[in-house]
């Protein structure tokens, strides 16, 4: 069953230097029944201007990923991490116990377009930790690449949740299948473009939860950009 989550039916948080829209609750936009999938609590595609940001907040209890489209986002933590994620980099925090940080554009006349990912952890009372990898468009192009897993394997960030996020970028009729095994539910998101999933056309934004289905196929309709999410 593929149940699609459209794009504009997301919440949205407009402000000067930020526009956001929430796939699921968060923040001031609430809805009961858009509460996450599974353990996927939160995607939020964010802009920000030059210049602006995130100014230093906390967090506790989340794994936070943070998946960059355009421009380059400067990243500042309470373990003394400062870096910069640019397309094609996947950051994985690790709140755990308690982390304070800050996440500004880091350009001051260039926006910032990305996907920031809530996963609900395993457990509570994590160390925090950070982690980032960075994945060449040759290794997406025309297949699924692993950038995120519990184990990290093949050189994926590690998530503390059985979970296995994989990217992939999609030329128009271009085709990939995933096999989904018994049990297992899926989140797919356009990043960008437009993509057809199992024939159905999902457009840049939107998303949808899959139960109870054997194979997941996925089609370009334009040059696209799509994550999956293989969930316990």
């Amino acid at each position: 069953m593929i149940t699609i989550r459209p794009r504009d039916q997301r919440g949205t948080a407009k402000i000067g230097w930020l526009d956001s829209k929430h796939t699921f609750s968060f923040g001031h936009y609430y809805d009961p029944a858009q509460m996450g999938f599974r353990a996927l609590r939160v995607i939020n595609e964010d802009r920000v201007i030059p210049g602006a940001g995130f100014p230093t907040h906390g967090h506790r209890d989340m794994e936070i990923i943070s998946y960059v489209l355009e421009g380059a986002l400067a990243h500042e933590d309470s373990s003394g991490t400062a870096a910069t994620i640019r397309p094609g980099e996947v950051q994985r925090m690790t709140a755990g116990t308690g982390v304070r940080h800050s996440e500004f554009n880091a350009s001051d006349n260039e926006p910032v377009h990305f996907l920031q990912i809530w996963i609900l952890p395993e457990q509570e009372g994590l160390a925090p930790g950070y982690e980032q990898r960075a994945f060449s468009e040759e290794e997406k192009r025309g297949r699924l690449r692993l950038v995120a897993s519990r184990d990290g394997r093949d050189g994926s960030v590690t998530v503390h949740q059985d979970v296995d996020l994989y990217a992939t970028l999609l030329g128009a009729e271009e085709k990939v299948a995933y096999d989904l095994k018994p049990g297992r539910h899926a989140w797919v998101q356009v990043a960008r473009g437009q993509a057809t999933l199992n024939g159905e056309l999902l457009k840049e934004g939107d998303g949808a939860a899959i139960t109870k289905l054997d194979t997941i196929e996925l089609e370009g309709a334009t040059d696209s950009e799509v994550l999956l999410f293989d969930l316990a």
